[in-house]
């Protein structure tokens, strides 16, 4: 699985980076705006990808559900300890908008009729990886589809302490 986790971490790059013509790439400034530990974070969330959804699940073993798996991720890659539910997630960290997005930040959506019902972790190129629901598990999905672009609540930046 961390082989297949490596290789989508590639795809995602080299797609990423293929997709900006020469007057498009980002600058010296905005790639040290990155988040410090988001390579990191990436790379951990990526490796847990087909793990299957489970309703408070807390381990890749047995399963998780989304607040889970992104607490699960946070803590084991950067050592940054969340709350355990997506709603007191929600409440941590730096407000952003989907245009300031970057790998690692999280991203929220209303899909329980309810603010910040569903967390996921932003991948870059409006693609975030989540545990989604029952019956499904850990993936990749694009925020331009319509389900989840209509449901977008916000992102948060969360900064690991030094």
């Amino acid at each position: 699985m961390r082989i297949l986790a490596v290789v989508l971490l590639l795809l995602l790059l080299s797609t990423a980076s293929a997709s900006w013509a020469n007057d498009d790439m980002p600058s010296a400034a905005t790639a040290s705006t990155q988040i410090d530990g988001s390579d990191e974070l990436v790379f951990h969330a990526l490796a847990f990808l087909g793990v299957k959804y489970r309703y408070g699940g807390n381990n890749p073993d047995t399963g998780w559900d989304c607040s889970g798996y992104v607490f699960h991720v946070f803590k084991h890659a950067i050592g940054v300890v969340l709350p355990r539910d997506s709603f007191a997630m929600s409440e941590r960290g730096e407000a952003i908008t989907r245009e300031e997005l970057q790998p690692g930040d999280l991203v929220f959506f209303n899909t329980l009729k309810r603010d910040f019902s569903h967390v996921g972790i932003y991948l870059g190129d409006n693609r975030f990886i989540h545990a989604p629901s029952s019956g499904k598990v850990v993936q990749i999905s694009d925020m331009n589809v319509e389900y989840w672009s209509r449901h977008f609540n916000g992102g948060r930046r969360i900064v690991a302490e030094k």
